[in-house]
């Protein structure tokens, strides 16, 4: 069973990269520098431990946003499975 639990973490782990760039995040978003929206170690630095960080940014995600990193706006990603945007914005938040 810890063996199982491993691999599934492992494969989350390599998972998250992949979801995040066939969901056009990393389009966007790199690890180490702002392109269009913030860095993604800017956003761990302002969101990492933060009671409630990965359902603010899930919603921000889902609904879109501006005003936050300045005035380009976030287009909303409605239709990103749950357990897919969550995975995608826990690896985000541990760059």
């Amino acid at each position: 069973a810890v063996l199982g639990l491993g691999l599934s973490v492992a494969s989350s782990a390599i998972a998250s990269p992949q979801l995040a760039k066939q969901y056009k995040c990393l389009e966007c978003h790199v690890v180490d520098k702002k392109v269009i929206g913030p860095s993604l170690r800017d956003i761990s630095k302002k969101y990492k431990g933060e009671p409630g960080a990965v359902t603010k940014l899930s919603d921000k995600v889902r609904s879109g946003s501006v005003g936050t990193w300045g005035t380009v706006p976030m287009q909303a990603y409605p239709d990103i499975p749950q357990k897919d945007l969550e995975s995608i914005i826990k690896w985000m938040l541990d760059r």
